[in-house]
């Protein structure tokens, strides 16, 4: 079993916190659109409070670790591995909880080239537990306004875990999936799985869209976030969101991993 010490070090090694690649800068730019209520980062949630840049920004030194130094603006952001650590251990009680009740979950990414596996082994873990693992809405289209205009995508599923592809065929030797910080493919699954009748879930896990969308909507929401991603934090702070993890979300595939074993070891499931 990987001890915290042990994924500290893996953290660090990895990038995944401590020095990573997300600059200061983009982060700060995002805050700044965040405060302006630019629903490119809100991500589906409507946030109660003001959230001026400052406040964001001590939120987000308080959650994650980087520099409350307002004249600090250029170099790589720093995520604090002790509070990625503590959050994964939140995360992973969150997940026994759901597992011991056999309570129905939901996955989703719009990260799939980068967090699709580590998903994948979670609704597995889940799976095997009892819980049923959701799939509504396969198949139906969702239209995204991206930088390039609006586009239609498609909602899929890859080993239980919901993502979007686009219209295109995806490369060979290419995970499927698209990259997403939109909510409305959460949304489009929710109604599915409402007009369809059958369960809701009653965890969602996920990123982007998929935790502050459900979140707002009042569903429990775990996830991790970059620190240029303040709206899962602020949905936190507030209460929408149950667990938001501080880690660098696009590193590679294989470095996840060994957080998926340490999450589900600590929630007591099967591998």
């Amino acid at each position: 079993m990987l001890t915290p010490q042990a994924l500290r070090a893996h953290l660090l090694g990895a990038r995944l916190a401590g020095t990573v690649a997300t600059s200061r800068e983009g982060s700060l730019r995002r805050y700044r659109l965040f405060a302006a209520r630019d629903p490119r980062v809100l991500l589906g949630i409507d946030p109660e409070g003001a959230w001026q840049q400052r406040e964001l920004l001590e939120l987000m030194a308080d959650r994650c670790g980087v520099s409350a130094d307002q004249r600090c603006t250029s170099g790589q952001d720093v995520i604090d591995p002790a509070r990625t650590v503590a959050a994964l251990d939140a995360f992973a009680d969150r997940l026994g909880d759901a597992a011991r009740r056999g309570a129905p979950v939901l996955l989703g990414t719009g990260h799939p080239h980068r967090l699709l596996g580590f998903y994948a082994a979670l609704a597995d873990a889940l799976s095997a537990a009892g819980c049923a693992v959701l799939t509504p809405a396969q198949g139906r289209c969702v239209d995204i306004t991206t930088r390039f205009g609006l586009r239609t995508f498609t909602l899929d599923y890859v080993r239980g875990v919901a993502l979007v592809r686009t219209p295109a065929p995806e490369r060979p030797g290419c995970e499927p999936g698209a990259h997403t910080h939109s909510p409305l493919p959460l949304r489009t699954a929710l109604a599915a799985a409402a007009e369809g009748g059958g369960p809701l879930p009653e965890l969602v896990i996920g990123d982007h869209g998929w935790v502050c969308g459900a979140g707002q909507l009042g569903f429990e929401a775990i996830g991790p976030a970059d620190s240029d991603d303040p709206a899962l934090f602020v949905g936190e702070a507030e209460g929408s969101v149950s667990v938001a993890v501080p880690l660098d979300d696009g590193v590679r595939s294989d470095y996840y991993l060994p957080l998926t074993r340490y999450v589900i070891n600590r929630a007591c499931l099967s591998q």
